[in-house]
């Protein structure tokens, strides 16, 4: 059934293509011609008509392109038609219209770039946002050759394609990217090979259908040879393609978003741990909080697995990291991913424009973060229908609520259960915060505390003996309006301090004592004590070994340590900056007028004012 949007009613312009079965009937008697150009016209205008086809034969063997008209009206040429003045002058189609396919629309609007998509359903999340929208399905052969025509470069946002039809239209000239061989998978075909599989990986052995496998679907578990069958029944048989992996015990899951361009260039994002529940992605961390080594070799693994493929675009690396440190490959997407949603924020470049970037041709983008951490939550539906859309809208509500928070609301018609409805970004100064504020969102406590300043300097004192000194930083520093936090140096609130100081968003220590169980930047001011006049306390701190630098002040000026930690934190914020210059200014102007002051009233009143 292929039905009208309302508004043609009221307008002889086209407003969707659709790919229909041939010999369509008319459920209202208008008569239906076709023409050479394969476009189907409403012949004459019909008051109120909301079904142009009331029924097609099951035998349809070919697809057309239907236009709706009114009356004598001239109809309007194609959007895809149009003139482009974009960055490219190429339209790219993509497979798939769901919510993947409608940020890259949204990336695509903001350089120009036309993309139109193909999709079974006429009010999927992209079909409001692409420039042209075409209903029809992505696993039909026939449909995706038609659709094929209109595009310049055709990609997936869903890689549940069928790979047959991808690679005769490559042979045909087809630009696609990824290419065809990178939608194509290793299969087992028949029970002995199945068994073969346990026999070299061992069990548990996990078997994944080759489509349609995705948040948790299309996954069973085999825990011995004798449930295999069962398994693979489960799955819907070895006719529809399966694959096995071993069994892989992991502490965290990983991801790398990968970008190649036309060139081969190869770029890739920081690595972020996504979090899981009932096997669907709920929450990504960026970066992950593992340790530099994993990072790096996490991402050569991904860098290597991509440059095994073919085909420009964004790729997805999905990994495992086991208790012992090593980097396992799980999955690769050939396309953008969940795990990257949080780059729309976080990043320099979007995957999403990186995407259009690569397969364009055009530069690729710096993938690097422009904010120290972020968290991106799945809005995941919590009941069917209507209760569920209200259940969301107040998470929605509560999320404007929260600093640093960018809601994404797919727009798709239908709820239900664990379905992905949206995604809601949170980005701070440290992943601590990001957590607290993500925690303050969901359970609707200390919203109003998410709002505050946050600490970003801390002051350690050895004892209260220190304050008169080290009040003077904490002076300095509420004059530029930095919020600092303070704790006494006993050895055990000292370490932990130090080691949780950069996850609560503290971003400069003044203390010199605990340079080396942080990597924050530590300043150390000398305190005069009772004997030797402060010597001894800055020599300990201008003799720390190799490898523990922490900056130094003269004895007990705690004044310079407060400045110097506002000059330090004005390099990534322009508004203490102005604040120091402005600082600067009234020094100078303070030194002057003193000048002047004592050049009118000599030295002995000055001395005595």
């Amino acid at each position: 059934m292929v039905q009208i949007h309302p508004s043609a009613l009221s307008s002889g312009h086209r407003l969707s293509s659709y790919f229909a079965p041939s010999h369509s009937t008319s459920s209202s008697g208008t008569r239906i011609s076709i023409a050479r150009s394969l476009v189907l016209k409403m012949e004459q205008p019909v008051d109120g008509v909301k079904k142009l086809f009331a029924s097609h034969s099951a035998k349809a063997s070919s697809s057309l392109v239907c236009q709706s008209s009114l009356g004598a009206q001239e109809v309007s040429p194609r959007k895809d038609e149009w003139p482009v003045h974009g960055l490219s002058e190429t339209v790219v189609g993509v497979l798939g219209g769901g919510q993947l396919g409608r940020m890259l629309c949204q990336a695509a609007s903001q350089m120009a770039i036309k993309v139109i998509t193909l999709d079974p359903l006429e009010h999927c999340p992209a079909s409001a946002i692409a420039h042209n929208h075409v209903v029809g399905s992505f696993s039909d052969n026939v449909a995706i050759e038609e659709f094929a025509k209109r595009c310049g470069i055709l990609t997936v946002e869903i890689e549940h394609v069928d790979a047959d039809t991808l690679e005769k239209l490559e042979q045909r000239g087809v630009d696609c990217e990824p290419k065809a061989s990178t939608i194509r998978i290793i299969q087992i075909d028949d029970l002995e090979s199945a068994n073969r599989a346990g026999e070299l990986f061992g069990y548990p052995l996990m078997i994944k259908s080759k489509r349609l496998a995705y948040d948790g679907r299309g996954n069973a578990v085999a825990k011995s040879p004798e449930v295999l069958s069962s398994a693979v029944t489960a799955l819907g048989g070895y006719e529809r393609g399966l694959y096995v992996e071993k069994w892989a015990p992991f502490i965290k899951e990983l991801a790398v978003i990968v970008a190649r361009g036309r060139d081969g260039s190869i770029l890739c994002y920081p690595v972020v741990e996504t979090i899981h529940k009932d096997n669907i992605c709920h929450i990504v961390k960026a970066p992950a909080d593992v340790p530099w080594k994993v990072r790096k070799l996490a991402t050569e693994v991904a860098r290597e697995a991509v440059s095994s493929l073919e085909g420009a675009g964004v790729f997805a690396v999905e990994l495992f990291l086991t208790e012992d440190g090593q980097i396992l490959l799980n999955e690769v997407a050939p396309r953008p991913h969940n795990s990257g949603h949080h780059t729309i924020e976080s990043c320099y470049t979007s995957q999403f424009e990186q995407h259009l970037r690569a397969v364009v041709g055009l530069p690729l983008g710096d993938p690097s973060m422009k904010t120290p951490a972020a968290i991106m939550y799945n809005m995941l539906g919590e009941d069917e229908g209507e209760r569920g859309f209200q259940l969301a809208h107040q998470l929605i509500r509560r999320a404007l609520s929260i600093p640093g928070a960018a809601v994404h609301w797919y727009d798709k018609p239908e709820m239900r259960k664990q379905r992905k409805m949206g995604h809601i970004t949170i980005i701070g100064p440290s992943m601590g915060i990001v957590e607290a504020r993500l925690n303050a969102m969901l359970t609707e406590e200390s919203l109003e505390s998410q709002t505050a300043v946050q600490p970003r300097v801390g002051i350690i004192m050895g004892s209260d003996s220190d304050l008169p000194v080290m009040k003077e930083a904490a002076k300095i520093l509420n004059m530029f309006n930095v919020r600092i936090v303070s704790a006494h140096r006993t050895p055990d609130v000292m370490f932990k301090y130090a080691k949780s100081a950069s996850e609560r968003g503290v971003q400069i220590i003044i203390a010199g004592m605990i340079a080396s169980l942080t990597p924050l930047p530590v300043i150390g001011v000398p305190v005069r004590a009772s004997v030797m006049d402060g010597l001894d306390s800055l020599l300990s701190i201008v003799q720390m070994p190799r490898g523990v630098p922490v900056a130094t002040v003269a004895v007990n000026n705690a004044t310079n340590a407060g400045l110097l930690a506002v000059r330090m934190l004005g390099v990534a914020d322009v508004d203490l900056q102005a604040r120091m210059s402005q600082y600067q200014e009234g020094t100078r102007d303070e030194v002057v007028a003193k000048a002047e002051k004592l050049e009118q009233v000599g030295w002995e009143s000055y001395s005595n004012s």
